[in-house]
């Protein structure tokens, strides 16, 4: 089993609150992310695929098809956006952290993937903090 891994970017904002909770509250949990007027991240997207190589191409998947298919599956629908209100697959109750993307994501992506499985998605949020999710 071959394991090939394309890097896309994108730039988004989002905020995490919960409506039920005080003003106070939620800046203890979420410190930074709970600023009411939005905060964005550089985000990048790993995506891997995993499969057989063909024995003529040598490719499990062409990797520039691989990359459009991301950007317009996954990155064109969510770069330079508010997570929270304009992206019509992240649901409007749900915290739009990396943890939950990386899930939606995967979502997303799997019923355009054809013959190759995808093994994993990884969301860096910043350069100390990402969440991979494996479908499981």
């Amino acid at each position: 089993m071959v394991y090939l891994t394309r890097r896309e970017r994108f730039n988004a904002a989002h905020k995490l609150w919960v409506n039920e909770w005080t003003e106070e509250k939620n800046l203890e949990v979420f410190g930074k992310c709970a600023n009411k007027n939005w905060h964005g991240h550089n985000y990048e997207l790993f995506v891997t695929v995993k499969g057989i190589p063909d024995p003529v191409t040598g490719f499990i998947m062409d990797v520039k098809q691989l990359g459009k298919l991301i950007r317009r599956v996954i990155t064109d629908r969510v770069d330079h956006c508010n997570l929270n209100l304009d992206v019509d697959f992240i649901p409007k109750n749900m915290q739009p952290t990396t943890e939950n993307l990386v899930i939606l994501f995967w979502k997303e992506l799997q019923p355009h993937l054809g013959e190759v499985q995808l093994h994993s998605i990884r969301l860096c949020e910043t350069e100390n903090i990402y969440a991979e999710y494996f479908g499981e």
